[in-house]
């Protein structure tokens, strides 16, 4: 077995341990905390860099302003390390290879800059996902559209609204033949998810792939390039280049998890550039 082989899997064993260690906290929308007076909504959407891959800490703060609805039974819990958790929000058992991804940083961002404000992320993303399945009629985006709706629908003492969406994906998508349409398919996909969920202005912030060499795959390089361009060609977008970012876990093609919150901090203030 090679020595990559065996750190991974060690790796993933300690991460999933030190997640069995703090259990998922219920929380009841119902009732926010004193000091809200609205819920904002933000749906985390990809393929594995978005899900996360970083190692997750040991211990977490929790903070009674950002939840997170599990992506499997569709119930809100405080919002902490892995968003993307599988498995059962107690035991742990089932659990995948989520980990640290950029969605609990941005939503530490927001809350930080809007005190009267409970952030909501609806995890969405799923890893090893190609465009295709994110476009409309798609499984991906069409359980996405299900959840914001589900999540929408709550009851609450306060308003809730979807503010915006957050899109990490690509790596399945820099062939020759799929980076050609990329672009095109991709600002549709807004098109048609602002007008399903109602919201024709909704802020999308991506983020370009890693290039985690020197040089970059030209692949990446030029996939990078064009989804730069996303503000230029479909309005209330942004694209944070991360480019610079050069952090893996060992594979050269997923964040750690230092790189994944600075994602998660850009993707904020690009964010708060759009309001």
């Amino acid at each position: 077995m090679k020595l990559r082989s065996v750190s991974a899997i060690l790796l993933a064993t300690s991460s999933l341990a030190l997640q069995a260690a703090q259990p998922l906290t219920p929380t009841d929308l119902s009732k926010p905390p004193g000091g809200v007076d609205r819920i904002e909504l933000f749906l985390l959407m990809g393929q594995s860099n978005m899900k996360g891959r970083g190692e997750v800490p040991a211990e977490q703060t929790l903070n009674p302003r950002i939840v997170m609805m599990h992506l499997k039974n569709d119930q809100w819990y405080l919002a902490q390390h892995p968003l993307h958790l599988v498995g059962d929000p107690v035991t742990f058992e089932g659990a995948g290879n989520e980990g640290v991804g950029p969605g609990l940083a941005f939503a530490q961002t927001i809350a930080a800059q809007n005190p009267k404000v409970l952030v909501g992320l609806v995890p969405c993303a799923v890893g090893g996902t190609n465009l295709e399945n994110w476009v409309k009629g798609g499984r991906w985006y069409e359980n996405a559209v299900r959840r914001a709706r589900l999540a929408l629908g709550v009851k609450s003492s306060v308003p809730v609204v979807l503010k915006g969406a957050l899109w990490l994906q690509g790596e399945a998508d820099t062939a020759p033949e799929s980076q050609a349409t990329y672009m095109d398919r991709l600002t549709r996909m807004i098109a048609d998810l602002r007008a399903d969920l109602g919201v024709k202005d909704l802020p999308f912030i991506a983020a370009t792939l890693g290039e985690f060499t020197d040089p970059a795959p030209k692949k990446n390089e030029a996939f990078n390039k064009a989804l730069l361009t996303l503000p230029s060609v479909c309005p209330h977008t942004a694209c944070v280049d991360a480019r610079d970012l050069k952090g893996h876990i060992g594979d050269k093609g997923h964040y750690n998890a230092d790189c994944a919150k600075t994602i998660g901090e850009r993707m904020a203030a690009k964010y708060m550039e759009l309001k």
